[in-house]
């Protein structure tokens, strides 16, 4: 976040991460509607998203990306949703990114190369991979 931005401000979008972690889907898509970033992006690059999926909210994954959220987004240490979503083994939030055209072979390490490092063969049949 800028430097520029006030003290009311920051807390405001840190108060909207925290809804993104805890699945709080209709309060933070009521945000969304009503002008707030989709892909709002906290100081470690972590978008709504990534934090939804991260925490095993794929309702609010859902919400996120039927109101535009990118799917394709990469935090700083280059990780997406979708992976996210494979490293808690969260079938729904991997179906709905990979409904919305999440490519598992990106980020780094990406949802296929997660799915093989941690041995989630469940995950890796999700992705359409063995």
């Amino acid at each position: 976040m800028s430097d520029d931005l006030d003290a009311d401000t920051i807390a405001f979008a840190h108060r909207m991460f925290d809804r993104a972690r805890d699945g709080a889907t209709e309060e933070l898509a009521g945000y969304v509607d009503a002008g707030l970033p989709v892909n709002l992006t906290n100081d470690k690059g972590d978008t709504l998203l990534i934090l939804a999926a991260y925490h095993g909210h794929p309702e609010t994954v859902a919400a996120l990306l039927a109101r535009g959220a990118d799917h394709s987004r990469t935090n700083d240490r280059g990780q997406t949703a979708l992976a996210a979503a494979v490293f808690r083994t969260n079938t729904e939030a991997v179906q709905a990114l990979l409904d919305a055209g999440a490519d598992p072979d990106h980020g780094t390490p990406s949802a296929v190369e997660t799915a093989r490092f941690f041995d989630l063969p469940d995950m890796l049949a999700a992705l359409g991979r063995s």
